[in-house]
């Protein structure tokens, strides 16, 4: 009775499964989110792109910003000199000023440019635009919110002292502050995986909104 027992086999395919199974669950789930994060991360990317060229043509979230060039020539600067240096940080619901920050000591954020650039044209929250050119970083990456990005605006020697269109710095968009989504990973294992900072530079155009649907700064 005894030898016919040790030699018995029934269930053993069960067994086997039941260890392995786990075990394979966890390297499709992995493989999931492994390619879910590597999607995110690309799009992070793009969002930045997306966010400094909205940024390069839209009203300054540094809301006096583009008032320089004239506060440059009424503080004795001569029309068509050099601007002076600045680098102006918004995020945070404020923009803080380095450098010689001429007409920024009262310069309010301005929430409606920020929300342009990280909802799109129109937008005060991240929803599906009818238009391409009407996209914000968000419609790139979902979870993207105005409390993960960054924009600084630094003067590197283009424009000039009294120059109509305001000044023309170089924009870089960052995003800080994100975190990996994770399907399976966060769930199972309470997995919480930050996301590696991004940012993009270039150089700003035309420093307004308007776009035939009025008056910059509105």
């Amino acid at each position: 009775m005894m030898l016919s027992i040790r030699h018995d086999h029934t269930g053993a395919v069960f067994a086997e499964f039941a260890i392995l199974l786990p075990i394979v669950v966890f390297i499709v789930c992995g493989s999931i989110d492994f390619l879910y994060a590597f999607y995110q991360l690309n799009a992070a990317a793009k969002a930045t792109e997306v966010g400094a060229r909205i940024a390069s043509v839209s009203d300054p979230v540094a809301a006096g910003l583009n008032d320089l060039p004239d506060e440059a020539v009424l503080n004795g600067e001569q029309p068509g000199g050099v601007l002076p240096s600045f680098t102006v940080t918004c995020s945070d619901i404020k923009c803080s000023c380095a450098g010689t920050c001429t007409g920024m000591a009262y310069n309010p954020f301005n929430a409606k440019a920020m929300d342009r650039i990280v909802y799109g044209q129109g937008a005060a929250s991240c929803s599906k635009p009818e238009a391409s050119y009407a996209i914000g970083m968000c419609d790139i990456l979902a979870s993207i919110t105005p409390a993960n990005v960054i924009i600084v605006y630094t003067q590197t020697g283009l424009g000039y002292a009294g120059r109509p269109g305001g000044p023309v710095p170089t924009i870089t968009v960052s995003l800080r502050d994100m975190q990996f989504q994770f399907f399976f990973l966060t769930a199972l294992l309470g997995v919480q995986i930050a996301m590696p900072p991004m940012s993009t530079t270039v150089t700003a155009q035309d420093l307004c909104s308007a776009g035939g649907n009025g008056a910059c700064g509105s």
